[in-house]
C-alpha cells in the first residue's frame, strides 16, 4: 500500500504537467512536455506492473492457466488470450510467466492513458480518478478482464462519432480477451439514444421489476456467462450489500450530475453519454444486486465516470481546455 501510494503521487504530479494545446496555435513546448509526462506515467505504471511477483488475487491462477494453455491442458480462457501466451513461450522458449503479464499490463496501461489523454476534457482529473478508484490497482487480478474493459472505454469515441460498425468491430476484437465486452454493444447503444426525463423514472420502475423476476433473469444471465453455472458464486449469498459501493458511487455522481446539468450536462454529448451510463449502472446495482456477475457488467459503465467532467474543478491543479464535445477534441488529436 504505501509502494501504490508513493506511485499515485508521483505519477499524479506528471499528470498535472500535461495540458492539450490550442488546436490552431499548438505550442511546440507544451507538446513536448506532455509526451514526457506521459511517458514517465507510463514507465512507472508499467514496470510496476510488470516486475510484479505474486501481487494480485489471480496471480497463481493465471500462471497456472498458462502452463496449461502452452501443453494443450483444458481452459477456460478466450481464444485471444489463449493465442497470445503460445505465442509469447514460443518465443521466449519457456513458460515465461512474467512476459504473459508485462504484455497484457502494457497494452492495458497504454489504452487506459490514450483514452483519458483523447477524451477527457482534464486529463489530470481523469488519471486523478483513475488511481484513487483502484482501476490501476485492480488490473493486477483479473489481467485479461481489464484489458476487454480499457478497449470498451477507447471505443467509446467511436459511440460518440457515431461510428457504429468500428465500435462493434473493436468490441469483437476485445472478446477474443473476455467475452463479458459483448455486453457494451447493447449497452452502450441504448445510453447514446437521446433518453427523456419520463424514462428515467421508467429506468427506477424497471430496476424494481428486474429485482421482482430475478429467477427468469438468472438463467438468462447464465446462458450469457456459463462459466459461473455450479461454482461457489451462485450459493456465496450475493445481494444488495456487495453493490453498496458502486451504488453509493454512482448516486453521487448522479447528484453531481442533476445540480449541474445544464452547464455540464445538457448540450455535451459524451458527457449525456457517461450520465446515461451511470444512470443505468445505478438501475444495474440495485435491481440487479443479485446476479453474482452484476460487477463484471456494472464496470463497463461506471468505468467511463472518469472522464466525465461535471464539476468546477478547473483550477491551477486541473487546468485544460474547455472542449465543447467529443469531436473537438477527436479533430485536434487526429491532426
Amino acid at each position: 500500500m504505501i509502494l501504490y501510494t508513493f506511485v499515485f503521487f508521483i505519477t499524479l504530479l506528471a499528470a498535472m504537467l500535461v495540458r492539450r494545446p490550442q488546436p490552431i496555435y499548438a505550442a511546440s513546448r507544451q507538446k513536448l512536455l506532455n509526451r514526457i509526462s506521459l511517458a514517465a506515467i507510463f514507465d512507472v505504471l508499467f514496470l510496476l506492473c510488470a516486475l510484479r511477483i505474486e501481487v494480485g488475487n489471480d496471480y497463481i491462477t493465471y500462471v497456472q492457466n498458462a502452463h496449461e494453455i502452452y501443453v494443450g491442458g483444458i481452459t477456460v480462457t478466450e481464444p485471444g488470450y489463449n493465442l497470445v501466451v503460445k505465442l509469447l513461450f514460443m518465443i521466449s522458449g519457456y513458460e515465461n510467466f512474467l512476459l504473459v503479464f508485462a504484455v497484457f499490463g502494457c497494452a492495458t496501461i497504454y489504452i487506459f492513458l490514450r483514452s483519458m489523454y483523447d477524451q477527457s476534457q482534464s486529463f489530470a482529473m481523469s488519471f486523478m480518478l483513475f488511481m484513487a478508484l483502484g482501476i490501476y490497482f485492480r488490473s493486477f487480478t483479473t489481467v485479461r478482464y481489464y484489458l476487454a474493459l480499457a478497449i470498451a472505454l477507447y471505443s467509446i469515441r467511436y459511440v460518440l462519432n457515431r461510428q457504429y460498425l468500428r465500435f462493434v468491430l473493436i468490441i469483437l476484437i476485445a472478446a477474443l480477451f473476455h467475452k463479458s465486452v459483448l455486453i457494451v454493444i447493447p449497452m452502450y447503444l441504448f445510453c447514446a439514444l437521446t433518453w427523456k426525463k419520463w424514462f428515467c423514472g421508467l429506468l427506477v420502475a424497471a430496476s424494481a421489476a428486474l429485482y421482482i423476476l430475478k429467477d427468469y433473469v438468472m438463467e438468462i444471465a447464465l446462458k450469457l456467462y456459463p462459466s459461473y453455472k455450479d461454482t461457489i458464486y451462485l450459493t456465496m449469498g450475493v445481494g444488495i450489500r456487495d453493490s453498496l459501493p458502486a451504488i453509493a458511487r454512482c448516486s453521487l455522481i448522479l447528484v453531481l450530475s442533476i445540480f449541474c446539468y445544464r452547464e455540464a450536462i445538457k448540450d455535451n454529448k459524451a458527457n449525456t453519454l457517461y450520465f446515461n451510463m451511470t444512470m443505468l449502472s445505478f438501475v444495474l446495482y440495485t435491481g440487479g444486486s443479485f446476479i453474482p456477475m452484476v460487477s463484471r457488467f456494472g464496470y463497463y459503465l461506471i468505468t467511463p465516470q472518469i472522464l466525465l467532467a461535471v464539476l468546477p474543478y478547473r483550477s491551477w491543479l486541473f487546468t485544460d481546455l474547455e472542449w465543447n464535445n467529443i469531436e473537438d477534441v477527436l479533430t485536434y488529436t487526429n491532426r
